[in-house]
């Protein structure tokens, strides 16, 4: 699962930043657990999920992040 970020929602989470320039990689064996992880990481400031970012990638500048927890 992948998730984007909004103009404002920058994160910190263990020293790395997740913030409108990144794409998150949630590690998750299905969309319920991967949804759980990213609320209690990020709560409600996140803009959208993903199954694939192939499409998208070219718009973020950081690349993809594996969060790390």
């Amino acid at each position: 699962m992948f998730v984007t970020f909004g103009q404002e929602h920058t994160h910190k989470v263990n020293g790395v930043i997740f913030d409108k320039d990144c794409i998150c990689e949630i590690p998750a064996n299905n969309y319920d657990s991967g949804i759980e992880k990213v609320k209690e990481t990020f709560g409600d400031k996140y803009s959208f999920t993903y199954k694939n970012v192939d499409a998208i990638l070219k718009f973020f500048p950081r690349g993809i992040i594996k969060l790390e927890l």
